[in-house]
């Protein structure tokens, strides 16, 4: 999908974090953005930064741990800017913590928001894309890629949202929909990791929240299968960690991810 002009993105997570980022970008390549998060504010902000650059873009307050109510935010969104031909499944949520402190209510919580959520958008959208075509951004984690103590359910809903990703773009071969996934590292100044004010492992480091952003919009015009946002020598490593899990463990270890991961779930008692 080389040519954006004229298209309508549906974004969710638009109020804060890499979300408006993303929004910005794809809207400077003349994309229609229907913002959806559940902070007004956040999506106003957003709203008004893309317009005073000259772009379109419509806000919608939703909370999508209302799985089924989605199809309603479909409907509303289509109402405001026409078919939706791009959807970025950008919306998450962390919560680090012991995994035996952790309650039912945020368990189900993240897998909702994570996984449950974007599966269901794209569930609801696909048919149109199959007709007239399209595109979904999956934003994932390379939490996904490597699980995370203290943050396990987190890396177990990137995980599910990667191999999902997967399998879909298999079964998406051949028709005019494709599909990507983004897995950034430890994102500075904007998300999650930023609103966390704790350092990066040195051997890791951060990347921008731009970065994700452009991420974004390469695998959309180029057809990327997947992209790993990360400074670090994250690839091979990765590798090797699928071939030896335990050493896998130790090299996240010598990176300091799990004291790092402590500390959060420390902060967070």
């Amino acid at each position: 999908m080389e040519n954006l002009s004229g298209k309508v993105a549906l974004v969710t997570g638009n109020s804060q974090g890499i979300g408006p980022y993303i929004s910005r970008t794809l809207a400077r390549e003349g994309v229609t953005i229907v913002g959806v998060a559940r902070t007004e504010e956040g999506l106003n902000r957003t709203k008004e930064e893309i317009e005073s650059e000259g772009g379109i873009c419509h806000s919608i307050s939703f909370d999508l741990m209302q799985i089924d109510r989605l199809s309603e935010l479909v409907g509303q969104a289509q109402s405001l800017a026409g078919d939706i031909d791009i959807l970025v499944n950008n919306a998450g949520i962390e919560i680090y913590n012991y995994y035996q402190n952790n309650g039912a209510e945020e368990l189900s919580s993240i897998l909702k928001i994570n996984l449950h959520a974007p599966m269901e958008l794209t569930r609801l959208l696909l048919p149109a894309m199959l007709d007239r075509g399209g595109y979904i951004v999956n934003l994932a984690s390379l939490a996904g890629k490597k699980g995370m103590g203290y943050n396990s359910i987190y890396s177990a809903s990137k995980a599910g949202m990667i191999m999902w990703t997967d399998g879909l773009r298999q079964e998406l071969r051949g028709t005019k929909v494709g599909i990507s996934v983004i897995c950034p590292g430890y994102i500075d100044t904007a998300g999650m990791f930023a609103g966390s004010h704790v350092k990066a492992p040195l051997l890791l480091g951060t990347s921008s929240p731009q970065d994700v952003a452009d991420a974004v919009l390469k695998a959309i015009q180029q057809g990327k299968a997947e992209i790993i946002v990360n400074k670090g020598p994250i690839k091979p490593l990765l590798a090797i960690g699928q071939i030896t899990p335990r050493f896998g463990d130790t090299v996240v270890r010598w990176f300091g991810v799990p004291k790092l991961s402590r500390k959060r779930a420390e902060g967070n008692r």
